[in-house]
């Protein structure tokens, strides 16, 4: 019983972790089992991409851990985006070896978005206020960051990346020694390429001694329009309704 439940922890735990896939243009946030809005909607700028996010952490002992999740994401003329996160990684923690195929979609333009579980034909549907085009939500940022840190931003000039000019910024926050208990100042260096032509993040990495190393980048980068049945709901699919708030719920 306490194997099974140890099981099921990580099973929870790496969903999470796996479900963060379109961090690179709102900031980290957590996609569980309903389906997030943006923080802003972009128009006019479509494009598909694959996505990989790895953390890798070593411990007190030397001992290594590495983690790695991909997906799709497409984002059409509308701003409509699907995210596809691939939890292929996770079966072995999962009873019975399976895990859901989830699909997130966020329509802008109905202002409705869903959770798609791809193995059962279901989605969960999500009504949202209207937000103006561009304006970003109220969401809190779900990414930790240090208590009263002091922060230094520099920029590191125009870069190009996947065909794509990007601006490179660093940040480097330091907690004083004391600070949260610790006997000595700890740094966390953050290091952002954004594209101003598709106002996304196209490479990050987060390095923080408390939680190892985070790296997120997009590949494979197409900038044509997505089918548009991407965004939409199977006509097979049977939907059901739920409440727009934040934090997860169930999936049908």
């Amino acid at each position: 019983m306490v194997r099974k439940i140890l099981k099921i922890s990580m099973m929870i735990g790496a969903m999470a972790f796996a479900a963060t896939l379109h961090a690179q243009n709102r900031g980290l946030r957590l996609l569980g089992t309903q389906a997030g809005r943006p923080g802003k909607i972009v128009k006019g700028a479509p494009y598909s991409a694959d996505v990989s996010n790895e953390t890798t952490r070593t411990l007190p002992d030397g001992n290594t851990i590495h983690q790695v999740s991909t997906g799709r994401v497409y984002r059409d003329s509308e701003g409509r985006t699907r995210e596809e996160p691939s939890l292929q990684a996770l079966s072995s923690a999962a009873p019975g070896g399976s895990v859901p195929q989830l699909a997130f979609i966020y329509d802008p333009v109905a202002s409705v978005s869903y959770v798609l579980n791809l193995m059962k034909h279901t989605a969960t549907r999500t009504v949202w206020p209207q937000v103006p085009a561009g304006v970003p939500s109220n969401r809190p940022n779900r990414q930790p960051r240090p208590a009263q840190a002091i922060a230094k931003k520099e920029s590191l000039g125009m870069q190009v990346m996947s065909g794509l000019v990007a601006d490179v910024t660093r940040t480097t926050q330091t907690i004083p020694a004391g600070q949260i208990g610790n006997s000595q100042p700890i740094v966390v260096v953050s290091e952002r390429w954004y594209s101003p032509d598709l106002q996304v993040a196209l490479f990050s990495k987060r390095s923080d001694p408390r939680v190892g190393e985070t790296v997120s980048q997009l590949t494979n980068i197409s900038r044509s329009e997505p089918p548009a049945a991407l965004f939409a709901v199977p006509a097979d699919f049977s939907i059901t309704d739920a409440k727009a708030r934040m934090g997860l719920t169930g999936v049908q």
